[in-house]
């Protein structure tokens, strides 16, 4: 009975991981086929063309829209991570009223949606001329990446006994050094889990780039893709081809950091 509940459950995942990858296949069967092939996008081309992605990195701007959408990332998730953990010690080692107020007010922004505060964010911008720069979408990537980083973080180090820190502080280590030297050691997992999620979050961003970075030059790689296939509709080999080197790095990304990713994520959210 115990050996069929395996067989059952492994052929459910087999399933559920066939279902997901389909879109991924179609794009890559579309990115390769020529323009003139209209066979179903079921079927692998006889010869794969790799002429699309050339096309894509020539006239799709990709070189400008990777390097801007690098940038923003990068230092949103550096952001997140310098904050996050700053934040969540002393929420999560001082109990205090006060603090749990805060930690409150932090875990509350994650129920806000994004969109609602699209005009006032604007508008800010907008005074402190944040408009088309990196200065301006890189806060806003950062200000709604903060609380669920605080949320892992805090009960990250909740399962971290207290007892450490004050042995630590008995053998003559100040407030610093434990966090510098004890605990930010400890937090490998939680700190790929932050990584891989809010990397994700700002590379695949849309919505905020469409209205922050109007600028042709600011164009990330989202606006990009959007931008060519509303202008080339009638090639979607190209337009295929351009998602498809769009969402390499991040997949790359998590294959090479997943192991890290789930224990961090079953550390930080579970525990």
């Amino acid at each position: 009975m115990k050996k069929q509940n395996v067989i059952i459950r492994t052929i459910i995942i087999i399933i559920f991981c066939a279902i997901q990858l389909i879109p991924l296949y179609i794009i890559i069967t579309v990115s390769l086929k020529e323009r003139a092939d209209l066979s179903s996008y079921w079927k692998l081309p006889a010869q794969p063309q790799f002429q699309n992605f050339v096309t894509a990195l020539e006239i799709g701007g990709l070189f400008r829209a990777f390097s801007n959408t690098f940038i923003i990332t990068f230092f949103s998730t550096l952001g997140v991570l310098v904050l996050g953990i700053m934040a969540a010690y002393p929420l999560s080692r001082n109990p205090s009223g006060f603090n749990k107020k805060v930690k409150t007010f932090i875990l509350s922004m994650m129920m806000i949606p994004a969109l609602s505060l699209l005009v006032p964010i604007y508008v800010l911008l907008l005074r402190l001329g944040g408009i088309s720069r990196f200065h301006g979408i890189v806060p806003v990537h950062m200000a709604f990446n903060l609380p669920v980083a605080v949320y892992m973080f805090s009960n990250f180090i909740k399962t971290i006994p207290i007892e450490l820190d004050e042995a630590a502080l008995i053998d003559g280590c100040s407030v610093y050094s434990i966090f510098f030297r004890i605990i930010v050691p400890l937090f490998k997992p939680v700190i790929v889990s932050v990584i891989i999620f809010v990397s994700i979050q700002v590379w695949n961003d849309f919505q905020y780039a469409l209205y922050f970075l109007p600028r042709p030059t600011m164009r990330v790689i989202t606006l990009a893709i959007a931008s060519y296939f509303s202008m080339s509709g009638s090639n979607p080999n190209v337009a295929a081809a351009m998602a498809l080197l769009a969402i390499l790095p991040v997949v790359l990304l998590f294959i090479l950091l997943q192991k890290y990713f789930i224990k961090g994520a079953v550390d930080g959210a579970i525990k």
